[in-house]
């Protein structure tokens, strides 16, 4: 994603990573407390991603302060970042995290996750994290550039 300025010029790409965020609703309640097929999600789509699995997947099943609270977890390190999951099966929710450095597919993502667990309804959020992050010292030097030329155009 670039920045336009006042004078039509774009920033440089630069940045750290994509982090999608998605909250699932009416999903199967059977498959949100499903340990394997959590596990078997969190195994199998970092290949599917193009990513870089760092270790097998955590998955366990965990009881909230509130009874209906109860649920699944799991978590995956990628050489890239991670994906986290956190499922309220009572409530027919789900909540998942997808960091990366490495650019993916949100809609891609958003559509595996929609049929892996049968979401009837979902908000997704996408951030571009580390937005001033530079990749390589020629873009650095270009924000820093932009930034003292929109600094002196607002004296």
């Amino acid at each position: 994603m670039q920045e336009v300025t006042a004078m039509g010029m774009g920033k440089p790409e630069f940045g750290f990573g994509v982090h999608l965020m998605v909250d699932g609703y009416g999903c199967d309640p059977v498959g949100l407390q499903d340990m394997s097929l959590i596990y078997s999600f969190l195994d199998e789509y970092p290949v599917q991603m193009d990513m870089t699995k760092i270790m097998p997947p955590y998955v366990f099943r965990y009881k909230g302060s509130v009874p209906e609270d109860w649920g699944v977890s799991g978590f995956v390190l990628i050489a890239e970042s991670h994906i986290s999951i956190h499922t309220f099966p009572e409530k027919q929710y789900l909540s998942l995290d997808m960091f990366s450095c490495k650019p993916f597919d949100t809609q891609k993502a958003v559509e595996k996750v929609k049929k892996y667990f049968k979401i009837q309804k979902f908000e997704m959020k996408v951030l571009d994290r580390g937005q001033e992050f530079p990749n390589t010292i020629h873009e650095s030097a270009q924000v820093v550039r932009m930034d003292r030329m929109l600094m002196q155009r607002s004296r």
